[in-house]
């Protein structure tokens, strides 16, 4: 379970992991709260289908400036964290009670998407950061338990959309504070119990700002190449997949439902995050990352024939997928957490975020567009494609021994 390893400058407090999981948890659950009451904006709006994936890759993009500054400007290595984080906490909070006021006007909509996930910059990378200052010993391990708290937080919306669906006490227009709320108390949790993580061997180094051949290498070195690459293919695929699996349960579901399954499917990778953390400290993160992507890609190139399974095997197709996309990317993180240079971790992790993110909206919208003329289980293959260049990138790191401090 939660381990607490020992820190080269002493022994890791056992508040650290727990407080970072729940911080992770709360902060990323603005991530798909549009997405989740779609449907409804889209029946009383009458907004087109694929209004869900331009929200999307809106979101996207802010996060995509978001992390460019925050790279270029050396952010989570210039300041401490814990502000970085609680700042960025309570200006997602606001773009989020600002969806929910602006949810009949889609133009003011969209530009409070691109705040959310502009200020998401500063809490998903950020949380990776602190996570790698405080488990520099077993930070595979750390971090599938970080990105397990980040993917059931991403999912929670479409939890909360499925109980606004079965006319419980929360409408849907409730989803939007109630994810603000969600995400400032995310904030002031890791602010208020998380300590500073101790100072590395040369705290010179962490000022130094901008350096341009420290975020070189994630074309320069090998190693850093190598896990970014593959985190690269991964991207191609994942945010693609969120988007399509409401479209996929909606073929054969209504309501609630669709909802629900969205969210267990989804918010399974929660489940394999924590595990192949596990698997990361006898294997290595290297070839965890490769068995799941590998998994995942042949689940978009199945895709044609699973969408036109019997019930039971299309739903265990989907739990398949889903347990498999989302749970490779810790291991990807702490590749690369590990052979970047020391006092620049947060920035190559970021830039890294940044060029992954842009992967992904070009799938997302490439899918979108491409929704008029082809059914969506004759697109889902192409998915296909990231996995298998990211398997390829991998390829040099799938056969060294285990680090011990996987």
């Amino acid at each position: 379970m939660l381990n607490t390893p020992k820190h080269p400058l002493g022994v890791v407090p056992s508040k650290v992991l727990p407080v970072l999981l729940l911080s992770q948890f709360c902060g990323t659950s603005l991530w798909f709260a549009t997405n989740a009451v779609m449907p409804d904006l889209q029946a009383v709006n009458g907004w087109a289908e694929t209004t869900a994936a331009t929200l999307t890759s809106l979101l996207q993009a802010g996060f995509i400036a978001g992390t460019l500054l925050f790279a270029i400007l050396a952010i989570a290595d210039r300041f401490r964290p814990r502000v970085v984080f609680l700042v960025c906490s309570a200006g997602g909070a606001l773009a989020t009670l600002a969806c929910g006021w602006w949810a009949h006007d889609l133009t003011a909509l969209q530009a409070a998407r691109v705040a959310a996930g502009f200020f998401l910059a500063g809490i998903y990378p950020v949380g990776m950061k602190m996570a790698s200052q405080w488990y520099r010993n077993g930070l595979g391990h750390a971090l599938g338990w970080l990105l397990a708290a980040l993917i059931l937080g991403s999912a929670a919306p479409h939890g909360l959309r499925g109980l606004a669906a079965m006319g419980t006490e929360v409408p849907w227009h409730w989803v939007f504070p109630a994810i603000a709320a969600l995400v400032m108390l995310g904030g002031c949790i890791q602010f208020v119990l998380l300590p500073d993580a101790p100072k590395p061997a040369e705290p010179a180094q962490a000022a130094r700002g901008f350096d341009w051949r420290a975020l070189g290498t994630l074309w320069t070195d090998r190693r850093v190449r190598a896990s970014v690459f593959g985190y690269f293919g991964h991207m191609w695929e994942l945010y693609a997949m969120w988007v399509a699996v409401p479209l996929l349960l909606a073929s054969r579901l209504d309501g609630a439902a669709v909802s629900f399954v969205a969210f267990a499917v989804l918010g399974s990778g929660a489940v394999s995050c924590a595990w192949g953390g596990q698997l990361s400290q006898r294997f290595g993160s290297a070839r965890v990352a490769a068995a799941l992507l590998a998994t995942s890609g042949l689940c978009c190139v199945l895709a044609p024939w699973m969408v036109r399974a019997p019930d039971l095997v299309f739903y265990l197709w989907l739990a398949v997928w889903g347990l498999s996309v989302s749970s490779d990317s810790p291991q990807f993180s702490a590749l690369t957490a590990r052979n970047a240079p020391p006092h620049a971790v947060g920035s190559v992790l970021t830039l890294a975020n940044s060029i992954g993110f842009s992967i992904s909206i070009v799938s997302i919208e490439w899918m979108a567009s491409m929704l008029d003329a082809w059914p969506l289980s004759q697109l889902l293959p192409v998915l296909a494609l990231g996995p298998a260049l990211g398997l390829w990138m991998l390829r040099g790191l799938w056969f060294e021994p285990p680090p011990s401090n996987d």
